[in-house]
């Protein structure tokens, strides 16, 4: 099968370029300046650099290769739209039309307008299905009743947190939000709430967006985690199944288990009141 993808910042592009050679895919890859990683061009089948405001080259470059299906993968920095860049006269025309410039909006503007030239942008985990985490305890130790109380309410809590597009995770302990991941990410929240809890064990709790597609935004997780969570006191670690990436699994998984790490996968749930 022959993929497209638009390849942004960090390790995301590169694992799904290696996980997608392994399966013995074809992918051409659209690089973004000043965000992809020069490792792409090495790993693709072929490359083309573009800037975030060139959509009229991107759809040219797709049609060229005989792309229909184009996944992204890694950060963009959309605010260079606003600033440094001028955009196309197809994505110009594509911002003037949007009710909004958030990151949804002119994500959904992009697929609307791949999708009227026959290209369908799908799911970023498209091309790395076997990094997502199961459903179920991965690890050996299960978490114990308090950590499963933590994790229950603090799955609520991140549930509702999500439908407002508010960070991804969540630290608690004994059932009391501790700290809300917000532009900070993970680590620094996790380092943040142990400075408010004295010692006490926390729980960290992850949760996907709820939108009914992974376009942008995945939720991921992997050593550096575990590493936070082992620095910060944290005991236990809830994903949702099939909406997280697990980033070097098996270094993970045995960072977890020297640390007694309970990581458990549950099915993701519509957010709810808290």
């Amino acid at each position: 099968m022959k993929y497209g993808l638009i390849a942004g910042s960090g390790r995301f592009p590169i694992l799904a370029l290696e996980t997608a050679r392994a399966l013995g895919h074809e992918v051409v890859v659209i690089a973004i300046k000043e965000n992809a990683p020069p490792e792409v061009e090495q790993l693709g089948t072929s490359c083309h650099w573009i800037t975030i405001a060139e959509l009229g080259k991107l759809i040219d470059i797709l049609h060229k290769e005989q792309v229909t299906e184009v996944v992204m993968a890694g950060q963009v920095k959309h605010t260079s739209l606003f600033s440094t860049l001028k955009p196309d006269w197809r994505l110009f025309k594509l911002l003037l039309s949007l009710p909004s410039r958030n990151t949804d909006a002119l994500i959904g503007g992009v697929q609307a307008e791949l999708a009227k030239e026959g290209i369908r942008l799908a799911d970023s985990t498209l091309l790395l299905k076997p990094l997502l985490a199961a459903e179920g305890v991965l690890t050996r130790r299960k978490p114990d009743e308090d950590e499963g109380k933590d994790i229950a309410y603090g799955r609520r809590v991140a549930g509702a947190l999500a439908g407002f597009d508010i960070g991804q995770s969540v630290a608690i302990s004994e059932r009391a939000c501790v700290a809300v991941e917000a532009m900070e990410g993970t680590d620094a929240m996790l380092r943040r709430a142990a400075s408010l809890v004295n010692g006490r064990a926390l729980r960290l709790v992850k949760v996907s967006n709820r939108r009914k597609h992974l376009l942008f935004d995945v939720p991921v997780a992997g050593p550096g985690t575990i590493r936070t969570m082992a620095e910060t006191g944290a005991t236990a670690l809830a994903i949702d199944a099939g909406r997280t990436l697990l980033l070097d699994r098996d270094e993970m998984l045995d960072l977890a288990e020297r640390h007694k790490i309970a990581i458990v996968g549950h099915p993701p749930a519509e957010a709810e009141e808290v």
